[in-house]
């Protein structure tokens, strides 16, 4: 099996010009103080009712850990609601994109943490996915 532990950015990267930082200041300072966004740079706020799922103590991207307390709050922080708890609820109220809640959505690529999620989303930056990762959504129908 062969590794590929290469941490670069994949090659349809941004470039760092006065408009990239200026496109990253707005959606931090914007996403930020809406959705206490984590600017992991593939946002799928749209997916999870307009609640970041990075917020979840333990980085879960598809749904809760199975530890969500009786009262709907997080195992690992009691005190704060899960972040899924808030996805789900949150869901039912967006008549868009209710059903994407449903999909599957591809691992994190922490390469992309701090980078602006809406000029990767227009450069297909976001969309770059390990080898692993593609064959495993071929053989299984899944599609991001």
């Amino acid at each position: 099996m062969e590794t590929n532990l290469d941490r670069s950015p994949p090659i349809t990267a941004a470039d760092r010009g006065s408009f990239t930082k200026a496109v990253l200041a707005v959606e931090k300072l914007t996403k930020e103080k809406i959705w206490d966004c984590r600017m992991c740079g593939q946002c799928i706020l749209h997916s999870t009712g307009m609640s970041c799922p990075m917020r979840c103590p333990k980085n879960l991207r598809n749904g809760p850990c199975g530890g969500v307390l009786q009262n709907g709050n997080c195992e690992v922080l009691p005190d704060r609601p899960c972040v899924w708890v808030q996805a789900w609820e949150g869901s039912r109220r967006l008549p868009v994109w209710r059903r994407h809640m449903e999909h599957l959505m591809a691992p994190v690529d922490w390469r992309l943490q701090g980078t602006s999620s809406w000029i990767n989303f227009w450069t297909r930056r976001d969309k770059h996915m390990p080898a692993g990762w593609k064959a495993a959504g071929e053989r299984i129908g899944g599609h991001r």
